[in-house]
């Protein structure tokens, strides 16, 4: 599938403006992970552009957000490594993450919204404002960005990557995709 062609998807299940930002976010990140790993950049982007495609409509029922987007996903034909992500970002599923691909999935979801919180409190709420150091500070303030799970944001330890690492290759990518994300 073509980003355009999940794009149109998205648009169709996903109403929610800010989620999609969400959604192209994680896409970036995912392709920095998959550039940093040496795996295939066009697969790893898909899983983080539609791993949310079902929210709006399971929002208030986290034990279900992903099946309905792996029914979609499967009707779809979609590579099973993708399938299987998107199953595993959601820990309350109860699948575990096997794959590099999960492993990344899990830890650039709630990443992106502390990176995002963080630009927002910034004077002029920029990417290009801030820096990884900047990230982890407030990373370590609990009521900062409180639904940004910094456990699963610290399970890129499950990638051998350390969390300043991981915040500065997100943060990163996340910064070059900043037009596209109004940031």
């Amino acid at each position: 599938m073509e980003r355009t062609d999940a794009l149109t998807l998205i648009k169709k299940h996903v109403k929610n403006k800010n989620l999609i930002k969400h959604m192209i976010a994680t896409e970036a990140v995912m392709g920095a992970l998959a550039r940093h790993f040496g795996k295939d950049e066009t697969t790893w982007r898909l899983a983080g552009l539609i791993h949310d495609l079902d929210y709006d409509k399971t929002c208030d029922s986290p034990e279900q957000h992903g099946l309905l987007t792996v029914q979609i996903l499967q009707e779809m034909d979609f590579p099973q490594e993708i399938i299987q992500a998107v199953r595993a970002h959601n820990e309350a599923l109860g699948f575990p993450r096997e794959s590099e691909m999960d492993k990344a999935l899990y830890a650039a979801d709630p990443v992106t919204g502390l990176i995002v919180a963080a630009a927002l409190i910034h004077p002029d709420k920029k990417l290009a404002s801030i820096d990884a150091q900047f990230v982890l500070n407030r990373f370590g303030e609990k009521q900062f960005a409180r639904g940004a799970n910094r456990e699963q944001i610290q399970a890129c330890s499950e990638l051998g990557m350390d969390l300043e690492q991981f915040i500065t290759l997100s943060l990163e990518a996340m910064q070059q995709n900043a037009k596209e994300l109004g940031l």
